[in-house]
């Protein structure tokens, strides 16, 4: 990375302190457990979140949002359970192959999958059918409370529109940007559980969400700091940041926009 480039992407540790300090925790991702958390991931993929919630919502009433019932429901149903997802066809057949590796080589344990370490665990992830850099640290992240940073569309157009990264930059070198340069202001904070508490106006503010309980579990500071910097990137994007329609004027981040300018 140029010396300019370099020093152009230290502004992101300010970016999260901007959107910190206007919105507060993010509570992102919104889930009851972490296996939630992995169905999630791969039904978010090229679908928008509300959609995800509908196919959650009958996987939970069906009783099948675990591994057990992943593991149980006959694939037809289970397309039929999360089609609202889009490609469900092809999802379920994902979730079902995830099972079967967690069943195969970890004995269709969680807690051994979380285990292991980060590198060894996002290569294994990587190899799945359907899992891509997104969704691998997604699970990482959000499931596992691994410290690595997750890459979305939102981010890539922020980087883009802001004059630090093209959007078509590397997946990996956008990562290694944002896990660098927010390590610092996680090495100033103690590790803790996130706040349990919301109030009512703040819970439309970014990407936020009521706490739930993988929002509020106990996680180091640096994974904390990774969690409430995608989420407050998905709320820029959600909120301001459109793919063509963007509301820069009503942007926390105009002011650096600016300076591109």
């Amino acid at each position: 990375m140029s010396r300019a480039r370099k020093e152009k992407s230290s502004e992101v540790l300010q970016y999260y302190r901007t959107l910190y300090g206007t919105w507060g925790a993010q509570h992102w991702w919104p889930a009851e457990t972490r296996f939630e958390v992995i169905v999630g991931a791969y039904l978010t993929q090229n679908t928008a979140w509300t959609n995800v919630e509908l196919a959650l919502a009958k996987l939970r009433t069906a009783h099948a949002l675990s591994v057990e019932g992943i593991r149980e429901v006959s694939l037809v149903r289970l397309q039929r359970l999360i089609r609202s997802s889009g490609y469900f066809r092809q999802k379920a057949t994902r979730l079902k192959t995830f099972v079967a590796f967690l069943d195969k080589k970890y004995g269709g344990s969680l807690d051994e999958l979380f285990e292991q370490p980060t590198d060894k665990l996002r290569k294994e992830l990587l190899s799945l059918n359907g899992i891509g850099p997104e969704t691998a640290d997604s699970i990482l992240l959000y499931a596992g409370n691994h410290p690595v940073f997750v890459v979305d569309a939102y981010t890539r157009r922020i980087l883009d529109r802001h004059g630090i990264l093209p959007e078509k930059t590397d997946y990996e070198e956008i990562r290694e940007i944002f896990q660098r340069v927010l390590a610092p202001i996680a090495g100033q904070q103690e590790a803790s559980p996130a706040t349990t508490s919301l109030s009512v106006e703040s819970v439309f503010r970014g990407a936020a969400h009521p706490p739930s309980a993988m929002s509020t579990a106990a996680r180091t500071a640096l994974v904390q700091v990774y969690n409430e910097m995608h989420g407050l990137i998905v709320g820029v994007g959600k909120n301001y940041c459109g793919k063509s329609t963007p509301k820069c004027d009503q942007c926390p981040l105009q002011p650096f926009l600016l300076a591109v300018k």
